[in-house]
This record gives structure tokens, C-alpha cells and sequence, in this order.
């Protein structure tokens, strides 16, 4: 009995197969050499990402924690509105607050739509008393080195694909001019035979 083996495997081996150095005489040089640099740009971002995605991950954790442990000192402040925004949307408008050393504030604020003057809003602020936003909370810095080692690991296979088409163009261009040469050398040859 003939074992059948599902479609896609029979496909990848194809690949492979064509992907495989052997003794082919219609396999060009070029032909070996596109098939080598896959395969060279394929182990270089298997071998690679891991690393990649390790380093990226410590450092945004760290840049996370640094943020985490500046944004200690920040403390939310009662506001004072000083004009009312428009109600369409929201906006900036002037503001007075204490700032955590007792020291009297004056700026411009982001409110919700249609905040009127007078009203009171919570803001944060940092020591100094100057409008910060609102700080990183515990469990976030650990997300964003997660999430900054996955998009490292996106540009770097990004890097790979983008230097194998440029790799694929230069090498079709060969190809191109060799068999523009070939059938320089072949078309006379050809058209004295009719």
C-alpha cells in the first residue's frame, strides 16, 4: 500500500529539496548562491531574535523601572479652573494649584468638554509642582519590555526579509543579463535553422 503524505508536507520538501546543494546541471551558480544566502539569512534570524529579543527586553524593563522610580515623587493635586473649556471637545485651559512644597502654581491644564471655571480637577504633579501625566502603573513596566522584545523581534525578521528581496533583485538582474547573453549568442543559431 502507497503512503500518502498530507499536501504540505510534500510542498516543504520540495523547497527544501530545491533549497539543498546538489549536482543539478539546470541549477545555475546564481541559483546556489540565492539558495545559500536563505539559508544563511534564515539560521542568522533563528540564532539571532532569541538574543534580540533578551536585550531589548532588559533594556526596556530597565528604561521601565528608571521611569517607575522618578514617578515615585509625582502626587495628584486638586486644580482650580480659571476659564471654562469649550464644550465640543476638550482642552487646555488656565489653572492654579498648590504645588507639594506649598509653593502657589499657575499653568495650563487639559480638562474634559465643557469644564467650567471655577471647578475643581485632580492633576498630577511632580516635586517641583510642574503638570506631569499620569504615572506608569506597577504592572506596566514589565509589559512594555515584553511588548518592545516582540517588536525587536518583528524588525529584526523585518531587517531579514528586506535584505533577502534586495539580495533576490541584485541576483535576478544577473540572471537577467546572462540569459540576455546566452540568447545573444543562441538567436543566430537559431534563426539560420528556418
Amino acid at each position: 500500500m502507497r503512503r500518502r503524505w498530507p499536501a504540505g508536507t510534500a510542498r516543504t520538501a520540495r523547497v527544501v529539496r530545491g533549497l539543498w546543494p546538489d549536482r543539478n546541471p539546470l541549477r545555475r551558480g546564481l541559483d546556489r548562491v540565492e539558495a545559500l544566502l536563505v539559508a544563511l539569512l534564515a539560521v542568522a534570524f533563528l540564532a539571532g531574535a532569541p538574543l534580540v529579543a533578551t536585550v531589548t527586553a532588559q533594556l526596556a524593563f530597565r528604561a521601565g523601572a528608571r521611569a517607575a522610580a522618578t514617578e515615585r515623587s509625582w502626587r495628584q493635586v486638586p486644580a482650580v479652573l480659571l476659564a471654562s473649556a469649550p464644550a465640543a471637545m476638550g482642552a487646555s485651559v488656565p489653572a492654579r494649584w498648590t504645588a507639594p512644597g506649598g509653593v502657589r502654581r499657575t499653568g495650563t491644564i487639559s480638562v474634559p468638554p465643557g469644564a467650567r471655571a471655577g471647578n475643581t480637577v485632580m492633576i498630577w504633579v511632580d516635586a517641583s509642582g510642574r503638570v506631569t501625566g499620569q504615572p506608569l502603573a506597577r504592572g506596566q513596566a514589565p509589559g512594555q519590555g515584553v511588548l518592545a522584545a516582540a517588536l525587536a523581534v518583528a524588525v529584526a525578521g523585518a531587517v531579514a526579509l528586506c535584505l533577502g528581496l534586495l539580495a533576490h533583485a541584485a541576483l535576478d538582474r544577473r540572471r537577467l543579463a546572462a540569459w540576455e547573453l546566452d540568447w545573444q549568442l543562441t538567436e543566430p543559431r537559431w534563426t539560420r535553422q528556418r
